[in-house]
């Protein structure tokens, strides 16, 4: 266990203290499109955006306005393949993003669903299957990538077997030793994710993902999994959806000592949206309910639509 991995930037020292839930420890997520002409509304979702390189600047520079100074980065090629990678417009987005904001803490999302033609999280066969270990390989390279562009933290999404440890490993070989592991360790397979695949462009063009997210009835495998990724290297852990695993946080937090955080996601935070534009609740009312339950049930960290409201709402 790397300890100095945790301290050595502010943002990361507020992830990891025992303190209750604030707005310093929210994450907001971030789009990224190549070759968008100007940005786009996410549907369903309040104030965020398919930004273009340029907009992504400004909208994070409005975000570090409003005290959030903690970003989590989906990048969308224009150009999919199943093999290669757009190294030229990662460079370009991430440099860019770190050039004109140094002290902000910068994850990436690490996953193949946004860049390739079919769509899944991984290397898939001509017979339809998803290929572990090939995805791995892969997955690491593209980690690398994001890091040698300048990401400060690795967030994998993609729930392959044995990826965490594969991340560390080539990080630290290409001497990223203060790096950060941010694993989406407990990820289920589920119906909350719509508004997000629109956006990041990361629908499967075929089946579902049912052989390598977890099923949300398995709650022992479920616990195991974060288990794994601590034991592979992992710095903090995530559940995923939010709100429908908060029965989690108390046995894995127990379980591996380390960060967890939960992840708001798009389905869930789309439904206080939905409600509020009918009427059926006030936005921020709703808006604050859900983060007080995610104090309550202990989570580290949040990641959530909304984050960049989260001085103004949630101190």
């Amino acid at each position: 266990m790397n300890l100095r991995r945790t301290k050595h930037h502010e943002a990361l020292r507020n992830l990891s203290d025992s303190g209750s839930l604030n707005y310093k420890k929210m994450i907001q997520p971030l789009f990224v499109v190549e070759g968008l002409s100007e940005k786009e509304p996410v549907p369903g979702l309040n104030n965020v955006y398919r930004d273009t390189e340029s907009s992504l600047l400004k909208q994070i520079e409005s975000d570090t306005k409003n005290g959030t100074d903690q970003f989590l980065l989906f990048t969308v090629p224009k150009h999919k393949s199943d093999s290669e990678f757009s190294s030229e417009f990662y460079n370009r987005a991430i440099s860019s993003v770190k050039k004109e904001f140094p002290h902000i803490f910068l994850w990436l999302d690490t996953c193949l669903c946004s860049v390739t033609t079919h769509g899944h999280c991984g290397h898939v066969n001509s017979d339809g299957t998803v290929d572990n270990a090939k995805s791995v390989e892969r997955l690491s390279r593209l980690a690398l990538l994001y890091a040698e562009a300048g990401a400060d933290g690795i967030a994998p999404s993609d729930m392959m077997d044995g990826r965490v440890a594969s991340h560390r490993k080539i990080l630290d070989t290409k001497g990223f030793h203060l790096t950060p592991i941010m694993s989406y360790s407990t990820k289920f397979k589920s119906s909350f994710y719509g508004p997000f695949r629109g956006a990041a462009e990361s629908s499967p063009g075929f089946g579902d993902r049912s052989t390598y997210q977890l099923d949300v009835r398995d709650r022992e495998t479920a616990i195991s999994a974060s288990i794994r990724d601590k034991e592979e290297g992992a710095d903090y852990l995530m559940l995923k959806p939010g709100i429908t695993s908060l029965d989690l946080v108390a046995p894995i937090k127990e379980a591996t000592k380390l960060p967890l955080g939960a992840y708001q996601v798009s389905g869930e935070f789309a439904s206080i949206e939905l409600l509020a534009e009918n009427g059926f609740l006030k936005r921020e009312d709703g808006i604050l309910e859900t983060w007080n339950v995610f104090r309550r049930a202990g989570v580290s960290f949040l990641i959530t639509y909304a984050a960049r409201e989260g001085k103004k709402l949630f101190l």
